[in-house]
Protein backbone atom coordinates (compact mmCIF):
# COMPACT_ATOMS: atom_id res chain seq x y z
CA UNK A 1 0.00 0.00 0.00
CA UNK A 2 1.50 3.12 -1.13
CA UNK A 3 1.83 6.52 0.89
CA UNK A 4 -1.11 8.15 -0.63
CA UNK A 5 -3.04 5.20 -0.28
CA UNK A 6 -2.97 4.87 3.68
CA UNK A 7 -5.57 7.37 5.06
CA UNK A 8 -8.26 5.43 3.26
CA UNK A 9 -7.42 1.98 4.86
CA UNK A 10 -10.23 0.14 6.53
CA UNK A 11 -10.53 -3.81 7.17
CA UNK A 12 -12.71 -4.36 3.63
CA UNK A 13 -9.61 -3.45 1.73
CA UNK A 14 -6.67 -4.52 4.26
CA UNK A 15 -6.33 -7.88 2.80
CA UNK A 16 -2.29 -8.79 3.42
CA UNK A 17 -1.13 -8.07 6.82
CA UNK A 18 1.29 -5.36 7.25
CA UNK A 19 4.82 -5.09 8.46
CA UNK A 20 5.05 -1.56 10.12
CA UNK A 21 9.33 -1.48 11.79
CA UNK A 22 9.38 1.11 14.91
CA UNK A 23 12.90 3.29 14.60
CA UNK A 24 12.82 4.58 18.53
CA UNK A 25 16.44 5.91 17.78
CA UNK A 26 17.56 9.12 18.61
CA UNK A 27 20.00 10.41 15.80
CA UNK A 28 18.99 10.36 12.53
CA UNK A 29 22.08 8.59 11.33
CA UNK A 30 20.56 5.59 13.02
CA UNK A 31 17.43 5.78 11.69
CA UNK A 32 18.23 6.12 7.82
CA UNK A 33 20.53 2.86 8.60
CA UNK A 34 17.75 1.02 10.29
CA UNK A 35 15.15 2.07 7.95
CA UNK A 36 17.17 0.74 4.65
CA UNK A 37 17.65 -2.52 6.26
CA UNK A 38 13.94 -2.75 7.06
CA UNK A 39 12.77 -1.69 3.61
CA UNK A 40 15.13 -4.62 2.57
CA UNK A 41 13.82 -7.06 4.55
CA UNK A 42 10.05 -6.71 3.22
CA UNK A 43 8.79 -3.83 5.91
CA UNK A 44 6.11 -2.13 4.62
CA UNK A 45 5.77 1.04 6.97
CA UNK A 46 8.43 3.03 8.51
CA UNK A 47 7.53 4.93 12.03
CA UNK A 48 9.50 7.95 12.93
CA UNK A 49 9.12 6.58 16.84
CA UNK A 50 8.89 9.20 19.99
CA UNK A 51 12.77 9.01 20.56
CA UNK A 52 13.60 10.07 16.86
CA UNK A 53 10.60 12.55 17.44
CA UNK A 54 12.00 14.40 20.38
CA UNK A 55 15.38 14.08 19.17
CA UNK A 56 15.07 15.03 15.60
CA UNK A 57 11.77 16.49 15.43
CA UNK A 58 11.00 17.32 11.81
CA UNK A 59 14.78 16.95 10.55
CA UNK A 60 14.18 13.48 10.97
CA UNK A 61 10.95 12.95 9.76
CA UNK A 62 11.99 15.40 6.04
CA UNK A 63 14.97 12.88 5.74
CA UNK A 64 13.67 9.58 6.16
CA UNK A 65 11.08 11.09 3.70
CA UNK A 66 13.76 12.34 1.20
CA UNK A 67 15.36 8.88 1.46
CA UNK A 68 12.20 6.65 1.28
CA UNK A 69 9.77 8.75 -0.82
CA UNK A 70 7.24 6.48 -1.40
CA UNK A 71 6.99 4.44 1.86
CA UNK A 72 4.25 5.67 4.26
CA UNK A 73 5.61 7.36 7.48
CA UNK A 74 4.24 6.95 10.52
CA UNK A 75 4.92 9.90 13.32
CA UNK A 76 4.12 8.36 16.87
CA UNK A 77 3.67 12.52 18.40
CA UNK A 78 1.87 10.66 21.56
CA UNK A 79 -0.03 13.82 20.84
CA UNK A 80 -2.00 15.64 23.79
CA UNK A 81 -2.86 18.90 22.83
CA UNK A 82 -2.96 21.50 19.98
CA UNK A 83 -3.76 18.13 17.70
CA UNK A 84 -4.47 20.37 14.70
CA UNK A 85 -0.87 22.04 14.83
CA UNK A 86 0.94 19.41 15.53
CA UNK A 87 -0.16 16.96 12.33
CA UNK A 88 0.00 19.66 10.38
CA UNK A 89 3.68 20.48 10.83
CA UNK A 90 4.27 16.80 10.35
CA UNK A 91 2.14 16.45 7.39
CA UNK A 92 4.28 19.25 5.58
CA UNK A 93 7.08 17.36 7.02
CA UNK A 94 5.92 14.66 4.76
CA UNK A 95 4.00 11.86 7.22
CA UNK A 96 1.63 10.29 6.25
CA UNK A 97 0.26 9.31 9.02
CA UNK A 98 0.30 10.71 13.17
CA UNK A 99 -0.78 9.06 16.44
CA UNK A 100 -2.87 10.99 18.78
CA UNK A 101 -3.76 9.57 22.60
CA UNK A 102 -6.70 8.46 23.93
CA UNK A 103 -6.22 10.51 27.18
CA UNK A 104 -6.34 13.51 25.33
CA UNK A 105 -9.78 15.96 25.65
CA UNK A 106 -12.21 14.83 22.82
CA UNK A 107 -11.55 18.63 21.57
CA UNK A 108 -7.87 17.31 20.96
CA UNK A 109 -8.39 14.33 18.95
CA UNK A 110 -11.16 15.67 16.99
CA UNK A 111 -8.73 18.65 15.72
CA UNK A 112 -5.98 15.93 14.52
CA UNK A 113 -8.71 14.06 12.95
CA UNK A 114 -9.93 17.77 11.43
CA UNK A 115 -6.18 17.89 10.12
CA UNK A 116 -5.97 14.47 9.23
CA UNK A 117 -8.64 15.49 6.80
CA UNK A 118 -7.10 18.25 5.58
CA UNK A 119 -3.49 17.34 4.86
CA UNK A 120 -4.38 13.66 3.93
CA UNK A 121 -2.99 12.06 6.72
CA UNK A 122 -4.33 8.36 8.89
CA UNK A 123 -4.97 9.43 12.51
CA UNK A 124 -3.98 6.73 14.76
CA UNK A 125 -5.36 6.72 17.89
CA UNK A 126 -3.19 4.94 20.82
CA UNK A 127 -5.36 3.78 24.28
CA UNK A 128 -2.25 3.71 26.62
CA UNK A 129 -3.42 3.89 29.88
CA UNK A 130 -6.87 3.21 29.59
CA UNK A 131 -8.84 1.22 32.12
CA UNK A 132 -11.16 -0.02 29.40
CA UNK A 133 -9.02 -0.51 26.24
CA UNK A 134 -12.50 -2.09 24.57
CA UNK A 135 -14.36 1.36 25.55
CA UNK A 136 -11.63 3.70 24.82
CA UNK A 137 -11.15 2.52 21.38
CA UNK A 138 -14.35 2.07 20.73
CA UNK A 139 -14.46 6.09 22.11
CA UNK A 140 -11.59 7.03 19.72
CA UNK A 141 -13.30 5.58 16.11
CA UNK A 142 -16.51 7.41 17.27
CA UNK A 143 -14.16 10.53 17.72
CA UNK A 144 -13.11 10.06 14.46
CA UNK A 145 -9.67 8.09 14.01
CA UNK A 146 -9.02 5.60 10.85
CA UNK A 147 -7.07 3.32 13.46
CA UNK A 148 -7.07 2.16 16.92
CA UNK A 149 -3.49 1.11 18.50
CA UNK A 150 -4.34 -0.90 21.56
CA UNK A 151 -0.69 -0.33 23.52
CA UNK A 152 0.75 -2.05 26.47
CA UNK A 153 3.12 1.13 27.73
CA UNK A 154 6.78 0.18 28.28
CA UNK A 155 7.12 1.33 31.62
CA UNK A 156 4.17 -0.19 32.69
CA UNK A 157 5.60 -3.70 31.25
CA UNK A 158 8.48 -3.02 32.91
CA UNK A 159 6.61 -2.43 36.53
CA UNK A 160 4.39 -5.34 35.33
CA UNK A 161 6.08 -8.02 33.62
CA UNK A 162 3.81 -10.12 31.97
CA UNK A 163 1.64 -7.74 30.73
CA UNK A 164 1.19 -7.85 27.30
CA UNK A 165 -2.22 -6.10 24.71
CA UNK A 166 -2.56 -9.99 23.29
CA UNK A 167 -4.52 -10.02 26.96
CA UNK A 168 -7.43 -8.36 25.68
CA UNK A 169 -6.61 -7.61 21.75
CA UNK A 170 -9.90 -9.82 20.67
CA UNK A 171 -12.07 -7.29 22.85
CA UNK A 172 -10.75 -4.47 21.21
CA UNK A 173 -11.13 -5.65 17.84
CA UNK A 174 -14.84 -6.96 18.83
CA UNK A 175 -15.27 -3.22 19.51
CA UNK A 176 -14.52 -1.37 16.82
CA UNK A 177 -14.79 -1.51 13.14
CA UNK A 178 -11.38 0.21 11.91
CA UNK A 179 -8.09 -1.21 11.73
CA UNK A 180 -6.52 -2.40 14.58
CA UNK A 181 -3.13 -2.63 15.63
CA UNK A 182 -1.42 -4.14 19.14
CA UNK A 183 1.69 -2.82 20.26
CA UNK A 184 3.93 -3.11 23.22
CA UNK A 185 6.80 -5.51 24.07
CA UNK A 186 5.72 -8.77 21.66
CA UNK A 187 7.68 -11.15 20.55
CA UNK A 188 7.99 -12.72 17.05
CA UNK A 189 5.41 -15.40 17.57
CA UNK A 190 2.90 -12.75 19.14
CA UNK A 191 3.35 -9.80 16.79
CA UNK A 192 2.53 -12.45 13.58
CA UNK A 193 -0.15 -14.54 15.35
CA UNK A 194 -1.97 -10.75 15.50
CA UNK A 195 -3.61 -10.60 12.49
CA UNK A 196 -5.16 -13.74 13.28
CA UNK A 197 -6.86 -12.07 15.80
CA UNK A 198 -8.10 -9.02 13.71
CA UNK A 199 -4.75 -6.82 14.15
CA UNK A 200 -3.15 -7.01 10.95
CA UNK A 201 -1.03 -4.08 10.53
CA UNK A 202 2.25 -5.54 12.79
CA UNK A 203 4.75 -4.04 14.06
CA UNK A 204 7.76 -4.77 14.93
CA UNK A 205 10.54 -2.45 17.14
CA UNK A 206 12.27 -2.85 20.26
CA UNK A 207 13.92 -5.92 21.54
CA UNK A 208 13.70 -7.33 17.13
CA UNK A 209 14.77 -3.79 15.40
CA UNK A 210 15.74 -1.46 18.43
CA UNK A 211 17.79 -2.38 21.51
CA UNK A 212 15.02 -1.20 24.24
CA UNK A 213 17.34 -0.15 26.88
CA UNK A 214 19.82 2.11 25.04
CA UNK A 215 17.11 2.92 21.82
CA UNK A 216 20.26 1.89 19.72
CA UNK A 217 20.03 -0.30 17.06
CA UNK A 218 19.69 -3.96 18.16
CA UNK A 219 22.52 -6.28 18.08
CA UNK A 220 22.79 -9.25 15.46
CA UNK A 221 21.82 -10.28 11.77
CA UNK A 222 18.88 -7.91 11.94
CA UNK A 223 18.34 -8.33 8.02
CA UNK A 224 18.27 -11.69 8.26
CA UNK A 225 15.45 -11.89 11.51
CA UNK A 226 13.40 -8.91 10.33
CA UNK A 227 13.13 -10.66 6.87
CA UNK A 228 11.90 -13.82 8.26
CA UNK A 229 9.57 -12.13 10.33
CA UNK A 230 8.25 -10.10 7.70
CA UNK A 231 7.64 -12.92 5.38
CA UNK A 232 5.68 -14.80 8.23
CA UNK A 233 3.64 -11.75 9.10
CA UNK A 234 3.25 -11.08 4.98
CA UNK A 235 1.59 -15.08 5.03
CA UNK A 236 -0.04 -15.10 8.04
CA UNK A 237 -4.41 -14.95 7.76
CA UNK A 238 -6.17 -11.86 8.64
CA UNK A 239 -8.72 -12.67 10.98
CA UNK A 240 -11.67 -10.80 12.50
CA UNK A 241 -14.61 -11.86 15.08
CA UNK A 242 -16.99 -13.83 13.40
CA UNK A 243 -15.99 -13.38 10.01
CA UNK A 244 -13.99 -15.89 7.58
CA UNK A 245 -10.22 -15.59 7.14
CA UNK A 246 -9.84 -12.75 4.67
CA UNK A 247 -5.92 -13.40 3.47
CA UNK A 248 -3.50 -16.51 3.08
Amino acid sequence: MTATAIRSLTRANLTRPLVQVSLDLTSTADALSTAAIAMAAGADWLEVGTPLVLAEGLHGVRALRAEFPTTPLIVDLKTMDGGYMEAEMMADAGADAVIVMAKAHDATIENVCRAGEDFGLLVMGDDLGAPDAAAECARLEKLGVGMVIHHTGFDHRRKHPGLSPMTDLSAVVAATTVPVQAVGGLSIDQAVACPGLGAPVVVFGAPLAIDGDSFTVASGDLLRVLTEACQRVHDAEIRYPGREKLSA
